[in-house]
Order: structure tokens, then sequence, then C-alpha cells
């Protein structure tokens, strides 16, 4: 339980979590990677889910995880058969957002994803963040309540104010994290 509770730190941090993957993301990996809130990799990466190999069930999230990030069959199929798929699946299935032609390109890629995301206001990351994750166990009903709570309180924030001056100024926004 405490390594399921590390691994789902990742889904906690305020910040989102973005997995760059290059090589083989095996077993305890996959667990790993769908607790970020993205996943990029490089066309040489390789998947599997490795623990029925070795007489176990995966334990720390990739059953949890995975079925809601690719779908339940695929799921069931790829921890059953502990079989290694490729990049080009990984994609094709939804596992990972992008694929990066290098590891070079992969780094380049997410830093350049990263950094974008970084030049929004912190507030609405979080609360984007926050409401996404929140939606998943709730119904929509449930989202658009709390969504609204939410943006109610953050209708005085810095951040929206500094993104609007900005705006109209036709500058780039300046935030405080």
């Amino acid at each position: 339980m405490d390594m399921q509770d590390t691994l789902t730190s990742l889904e906690r941090c305020r910040k989102p979590v973005l997995a760059a993957i290059h090589g083989g993301c095996i077993g305890g990996g996959i667990d790993l990677i769908t607790c970020a809130d993205m996943r990029y990799c490089s066309a040489d990466a390789s998947f599997t889910i490795k623990e029925i190999d070795i007489g176990m069930t995966a334990d720390v999230g990739t059953l949890q995880r995975l079925p809601r990030l690719v779908g339940e069959g695929i799921t069931r199929e790829l921890a059953y058969t502990g079989r290694t798929f490729d990049a080009a699946e990984a994609r094709s299935i939804g596992l990972v957002n992008r694929v990066f032609d290098s590891r070079e390109a992969l780094v380049a890629g997410v830093r350049e994803i990263a950094a974008t995301i970084a030049a929004k206001s912190p507030l609405s990351i979080r609360g984007t963040k926050e409401m996404i994750t929140y939606a998943r166990e709730h119904s929509v009903a449930d989202g658009l309540n709390y969504i609204a709570t939410w943006n109610a309180a953050m209708l005085m924030s810095k951040d929206l104010t500094e993104a609007m001056t900005a705006n109209l100024a036709k500058r780039t926004p300046t935030f405080k994290d």
C-alpha cells in the first residue's frame, strides 16, 4: 500500500506530470506511467505488463488505471498475455499521446510541451487537472457543480486579472507560482 500511495502521489500532484518513455517500459514502469497526466514516447519504446510472467498480479495501479486509458478489453489482453507492444501500438490504443522519432526528439518535444504548460496560469492549470481527475470518478452533474464552486472562488484571482490585462495589452502574461 505504501508503494501504491507513492505512485498515486503523481496523480495528487498539483502540477501536470508528463512521462517521457524510451526503451523498455516493463511491469512497474507501466504502473508509473499510468499515473502521469500525459505520456509520450520515442519510436524505440516497448511496453509490457510483465507481472503475469512471474506469477503475480500487477498490484500498484496498472489494473486500476490502464482500463480508463485504453479500455478494458485491451487491458485484459495485455495483462493476461504479458505480450510486448511497441510505440505505434501504444499510440493507437491511446496509452501515449504522441510518438517521437528519437530519444532526443522526445526530450525536446516533452520539454516544449512542459514549457507551454508552465507559461499558463498556475491556478488555471491546477484547476484543470483537479476537474479532469474529479470527473473520472464522478457524474457529469457532480463535476459541473464542483467546477462552478471552484471557479466562483477563482474569479477573484490575480491570475485571471493578469491574463485579461495581458490579452488586452497584447503581451505575454506573467504569472506568480
